[in-house]
């Protein structure tokens, strides 16, 4: 089988479906390559901010149909159960993945988008033209390929990517529960090791994600070892813990999460979302700077078919100014934030001092939040 398309997107995650709603939505043939069946749950804090709503809504989507939770407050706890808040400077909304991605996947071919569940082989690029082959001995032509493969996939070490070299130390954690927890609420607890997300979903429904150092897990053996014997040294999470049920038949996990730089272009693909820089949780709202990277793509992609971008070239270099310009301060944030939590006296210290200056908690989520985006067309 050998087709063409205007566009190829390789994965069909929140960025790699966004992208593909909004070039279908501007009439491109877009193809898009997901080797997993929808729908499905995936490892994530499933929290939004608000400042992709405008985005959202040019795009035709009403996720308001998925009856997301209104979150508009933060709690911080430090290992010993200490805790700050504040109002999130945007709000934002949660949502599960299982609902938001098969939505999208929905959206993606009503606006005319193929998808094909298939694994993607290989990426050649010559004469100014991809040819993209899957393991069921497919092959398209197109002019721009898009890498929206997530945190971690074999096709990264196809492409030699330098960050897949390296040993990657973090393992993460996700499960829904049936409990008690604030509706508007998204909860951020440290505890030895790592830390813990907790927010509502739709249906009442508490998402609860953790990201954890696998030599700290490695020495519990089991996931419930590991929640008991160190993640409940929290006591706000030790009262989640006991007073919910466990929803799922077992909790999902991801090994060998790397935060490590990445590039933006490789071999003149375009990556989105956690292909071009995995986002820190501590960032606050990974889910809406991939929706934000998908749009950036887009846009530039766009300007290229219409002749305002004149080159390959051209078009590369604005797109790694442009992700470095919306999303490297917020990494560099993110990164710096982890590192402190991770560090029992560090982390002590920065509670002892947001308790001191109260003000500081508020300029930190705006920090690693971004303004509300428009749309160029």
């Amino acid at each position: 089988m050998k087709k063409n398309a205007d566009v190829v997107i390789i994965g069909g995650g929140l960025a790699g479906l966004t992208c593909a709603i909004h070039l279908s939505k501007m009439k491109l043939q877009v193809v898009l390559i997901e080797k997993n069946e929808f729908p499905k749950h995936k490892v994530c804090g499933e929290y939004i901010s608000n400042e992709v709503k405008l985005y959202l809504d040019w795009l035709d989507l009403n996720i308001q149909d998925l009856n997301p939770t209104t979150i508009s407050k933060l709690e911080f706890s430090a290992i010993n159960g200490r805790t700050i808040g504040c109002d999130l400077p945007l709000g934002g909304f949660g949502i599960s993945r299982y609902s938001l991605d098969y939505y999208l996947y929905q959206k993606a071919i009503e606006n005319g988008c193929e998808i094909i569940h298939d694994t993607v082989e290989d990426v050649g690029f010559q004469d100014d033209l991809f040819t993209i082959s899957t393991l069921d001995r497919k092959k398209i032509a197109a002019k721009i390929t898009i890498g929206a493969f997530g945190k971690r996939s074999n096709f990264d070490i196809k492409l030699e990517r330098e960050f897949i070299q390296k040993k990657a130390p973090w393992l993460a954690v996700k499960a829904h529960y049936k409990g008690d927890f604030a509706d508007d609420l998204v909860g951020l607890y440290n505890f030895k090791g790592g830390y813990c997300g907790v927010s509502k979903v739709e249906n009442d429904i508490i998402n609860v994600c953790y990201l954890v150092n696998y030599d700290s897990f490695k020495k519990h053996k089991s996931i419930d070892n590991f929640q008991t014997n160190v993640i409940c040294k929290n006591p706000h999470l030790k009262r989640l813990f006991k007073n919910s049920t466990l929803l799922f038949d077992k909790s999902l996990t991801i090994s060998q999460i790397s935060f490590e730089r990445k590039t933006a272009i490789q071999n003149h693909i375009l990556m989105i979302g956690d292909s071009a820089g995995l986002i820190q949780p501590l960032c606050g709202n990974g889910m809406a700077m991939a929706i934000h990277s998908a749009k950036i793509a887009s846009e530039l992609i766009l300007d290229f078919g219409s002749n305002k971008i004149k080159t390959r070239q051209e078009f590369e270099k604005q797109y790694i100014k442009l992700w470095n310009h919306n999303f490297n301060k917020r990494l560099r944030i993110g990164r710096f934030l982890a590192t402190l939590l991770q560090n029992k006296n560090k982390s002590a210290f920065v509670m002892w001092l947001l308790i001191q200056f109260p003000f500081l908690l508020p300029k930190i989520i705006k920090a690693t939040h971004g303004k509300p985006i428009t749309v160029n067309y």
